[in-house]
């Protein structure tokens, strides 16, 4: 089967949830056999290009990058709100992509197109005049979702207005793209009742993220305990939201009545202001050279999410590595979890004081969570029985 992916950033290098769970699919399909081109934006936001990228991986997969400019422009936002157009959308559109894409179609022939995000579902039509292939979208997130939450916590009222004119436009276009495609993967199963839920007459899959928890139980380390830690993409808002959050509301407290904890925060684009911090025992790190030791080296992993989608990469990563994880109920959507058995749900400022304490008071207590984290994932999030899931799907809607 030949399947080319249009991703909305280079699945290479993997280093936040996106391209993460891009190239988990890649790899998957590759290593199943089948061949896989890739046509990715190199954009201002994460700009990588072909020679960043080793040869071995150019030569597996074909990666390409078209560059974007997907900065925002105040003009044109201003604008957009008299236009009735998703912005989020319109900033993706580009001829060069569309060329590349074209091109790309009528050299070779393709089974599967693959739409890596709603952001790549501006080429459908350019996908149909070139190509019989079926169109997939990868449903990372019901992306409108994310904005009207974001918007309600806001608490300018003038940018909460803008954001709920955001979430809008993003909702009628993700809702029509839907019904444009020959079918749909998303994230979750949530996310996939969702989907139908709209009316889409598009079949509709829950095909999560997965991975080799083997290959992370093969690695070992002594984690300082008691410890708390943040890992994540610092540039994405919700991200930044919780994390606020956490540092005003609970981290003082727990600070004071446990002067030995400290609480490291570790992730890309970290904003100036979290660079800048100056608070008792929290470190600030940035971008690390290899996530997984430096999870493997902290006890609990923290996240306050009060916004988002879909699935967090770095949730199923963490329980994969046998990490007691104390998250919000937002940020533990799509992950079949039992609060208490598998990971631990705090929703506000008493819940996060009380779950911390409940992990760092017994050292035993929350490794046996962690290692309950481990076989949920050894279960549901094997990478290889994905992508079969994938494959079949593939199969049904050409027919065969």
């Amino acid at each position: 089967m030949k399947v080319l992916l249009l991703c909305n950033k280079s699945p290479y290098p993997a280093r936040e949830g996106g391209p993460i769970a891009m190239n988990a699919v890649i790899q998957g399909l590759l290593k199943a056999g089948h061949q896989v081109k890739v046509l990715a934006v190199a954009s201002n936001k994460y700009n990588i290009t072909e020679v960043d990228i080793p040869e071995d991986y150019r030569k597996k997969t074909g990666l390409e990058t078209v560059y974007i400019d997907l900065s925002v422009k105040p003009l044109e936002a201003f604008k957009n709100l008299f236009s009735g157009q998703s912005y989020h959308v319109e900033r993706f559109i580009s001829d060069n992509f569309h060329n590349a894409v074209e091109r790309i179609l009528q050299n070779d022939t393709y089974d599967i197109v693959q739409l890596e995000t709603l952001y790549m579902s501006p080429y459908i039509e350019t996908i149909r005049a070139a190509s019989d292939a079926r169109i997939v979208l990868r449903a990372h997130n019901i992306e409108h979702l994310i904005w009207e939450r974001i918007a309600r916590t806001s608490l300018n009222p003038f940018k909460r207005l803008y954001l709920k004119h955001l979430s809008r436009t993003l909702k009628y276009y993700e809702l029509q793209a839907y019904r444009r495609c020959d079918g749909i993967a998303a994230i979750t199963k949530r996310d996939a009742a969702y989907i139908e839920s709209t009316g889409t007459k598009a079949p509709v899959i829950d095909i999560p993220y997965g991975l080799d928890p083997e290959k992370i139980v093969r690695r070992r380390a002594w984690p300082e305990f008691p410890s708390l830690f943040h890992i994540g993409s610092m540039n994405w808002m919700p991200n930044q939201e919780g994390i606020q959050w956490f540092l005003q509301d609970v981290w003082p407290k727990l600070n004071e009545r446990h002067p030995e904890l400290r609480f490291y925060l570790a992730g890309r684009e970290m904003p100036d202001w979290l660079l800048q911090l100056d608070m008792p025992n929290v470190e600030v790190l940035g971008e690390v050279a290899d996530a997984t030791e430096f999870m493997l080296n902290r006890a609990v992993m923290i996240v306050p999410l009060f916004s988002g989608s879909g699935i967090r990469i770095k949730i199923i990563e963490g329980m994969a590595a046998g990490k007691t994880i104390i998250a919000t109920t937002i940020g533990a959507e799509g992950i079949h979890y039992e609060d208490g058995e598998n990971i631990l749900i705090a929703n506000n400022r008493e819940e996060y004081l009380e779950k911390v304490e409940y992990c760092i008071a017994d050292e035993k207590r929350c490794l046996q969570i962690g290692m309950n984290a481990k076989e949920l994932i050894r279960k549901e999030h094997q990478n290889d029985k994905i992508i079969d899931r994938l494959t079949k799907f593939y199969r049904e809607l050409m027919g065969s």
